[in-house]
């Protein structure tokens, strides 16, 4: 039984290869034949494709076999096709003709950069950076379409025929390429009115006495880290009144005073510009997470995703987070 399993399995990764093997030996021969129909001559033809004239013969006779059918009449003036062969050659000319085009497209497309990049990212950051990011990179490739994702959880890029994903933290799946883009940092906040009613926190100690409002995503553990300039590390139990997997949520609520919210820079840069919220413990640093734009494979990458990501790079400067909206 074991050994049946394995066999079954052993022919099923295989069949892919062969099938395709087949299909790439089957068109060859297509080439192979209308060569020696344009130019009557096998000795021609194998020159023509760098052949040996023994495997070119062979090679029509196999073809032959398979079909079933006489197409070519040879002599000692030349060859030409038989009625057979003639409908034959018409049709192959029209095949070769497909597949040349589609090499060419696929080429086109692998080396231009234009048809259509799915892009998948998070809800907050697709809305508050990489929006805008991407207005600006499609007025610069103009025949680029763009397919936009926005998802919390995680995508596989291979299933949801995803090109590239924005991914925040650590990555894990080494079979995919990689370019890192930069560091997103987190603040400590709240609004001046809830601060007014509660007291400013002056160490992360204080917190135990605050309404937190919490990142269920991230902070999922109701604890709250923090480094000091020296090294010195904190690992805070938090509690509050709300707790959500939405970031926009949590901004609004420390907005309106219901508590002290951790939230990456990029989600509080314009409500710490106008000080509808304020920083605190700005002594103290949450963790900071790595921003990596993810493909599929690192190998034969197409131009329409080097060239993004390469951009990407670009766009993410020091304090990048200062043009979010």
């Amino acid at each position: 039984m074991r050994h049946y399993a394995y066999s079954r399995l052993e022919y099923c990764q295989c069949q892919p290869v062969v099938v395709y093997s087949f299909a790439m030996d089957r068109i060859e021969a297509i080439r192979l034949f209308i060569r020696v129909v344009d130019l009557g001559s096998f000795s021609k033809a194998a020159a023509d494709l760098r052949i040996g004239q023994p495997a070119a013969t062979k090679r029509v006779a196999q073809l032959e076999k398979q079909l079933g059918a006489r197409l070519l009449h040879r002599s000692t003036h030349g060859v030409t096709p038989t009625e057979i062969g003639l409908l034959y050659y018409e049709k192959c000319k029209l095949i070769a003709h497909h597949v040349e085009e589609a090499q060419s497209v696929a080429g086109l497309l692998q080396s231009q950069v234009q048809g259509v990049l799915r892009v998948s990212t998070s809800v907050a950051f697709g809305r508050r950076v990489l929006v805008p990011l991407l207005m600006r990179f499609m007025r610069e490739h103009p025949q680029l379409q763009i397919d936009l994702n926005f998802d919390d959880r995680y995508v596989n890029l291979v299933e949801q025929g995803m090109d590239v994903a924005i991914r925040m933290g650590r990555l894990e799946d080494s079979t995919l390429g990689a370019r890192y883009l930069g560091l997103n940092p987190w603040v400590l906040v709240a609004s001046s009115d809830y601060l007014k009613a509660h007291g400013t926190p002056q160490a992360p100690a204080d917190l135990a006495a605050h309404d937190a409002l919490i990142y269920s995503t991230v902070q999922g553990d109701a604890r709250w880290n923090f480094t000091s300039a020296k090294g010195k590390m904190l690992s805070i139990p938090v509690k509050g009144p709300l707790r959500s997997n939405s970031l926009s949520a949590l901004l609004a609520a420390a907005r309106s005073g219901m508590g002290v919210a951790a939230l990456p820079r990029y989600v509080a840069e314009e409500s710490l510009k106008t000080s509808a919220v304020t920083p605190l413990l700005t002594d103290w640093t949450l963790p900071v997470q790595e921003i990596h734009a993810v493909f599929s494979s690192p190998r034969l990458v197409p131009a329409k995703v080097s060239t993004f990501v390469a951009w990407l790079q670009g766009a993410f400067g020091e304090d990048w987070w200062k043009g979010a909206s």
